[in-house]
């Protein structure tokens, strides 16, 4: 099988041999939609299990957030810092419930419950705000234990944020 790893760009994909097969829906153009892996038999190269999979809902959410400007251009290691706290996860779920707690997470572990917080991996956000050191860190782990599809969806929304937070610096101040 062949896999597609590559920047955020949809148009500059590597192909790498021996590696799972990237889908893209609806043809042969990523989408801003969804991007799932194909491994054929459900595990990984290491052997592990793929029980993590990519979130579509919480992938298209944080699209969403960047797109309305609704981002934190933080730096790298300051997730430790912006990353809500237990207490402020078990209030958000209180109020809003564990799918609106899973929004805020690209990866679902199948695994798990789906009234469980262990379920939901790779969290991105303040349950306010995209932080792009949220980002960043949902990108190195999902590398680091090879989720190559929410890894890929990562790195789209890092080169999304990156260029909004150029944008944002080019545009002109009022005097």
């Amino acid at each position: 099988m062949t896999s597609f790893v590559g920047p955020a760009r949809a148009d500059r994909l590597l192909r790498l041999p021996g590696q799972p097969e990237i889908i893209r829906p609806g043809g042969s153009a990523l989408t801003r939609a969804c991007i799932t892996i194909r491994s054929g038999d459900g595990v990984r190269k290491d052997g592990m299990s793929v029980a993590v999979r990519l979130s579509r809902r919480a992938y298209e959410h944080a699209q969403q957030l960047i797109d309305k400007g609704t981002a934190v251009f933080d730096r790298r290691d300051d997730w430790s810092e912006h990353q809500p706290t237990a207490e402020q996860e078990n209030a958000f779920i209180a109020r809003h419930g564990y799918s609106e707690y899973g929004m805020w997470h690209l990866g679902i572990d199948d695994e798990k419950p789906a009234d469980a917080k262990a379920r939901y991996k790779f969290p991105y956000g303040d349950f306010e705000t995209i932080h792009r050191c949220g980002v960043l860190s949902a990108e190195s782990r999902a590398a680091q234990y090879k989720y190559a599809d929410i890894e890929v969806a990562a790195a789209h929304l890092h080169g999304m944020l990156d260029r909004e937070m150029v944008r944002v610096q080019r545009r002109p101040t009022r005097k």
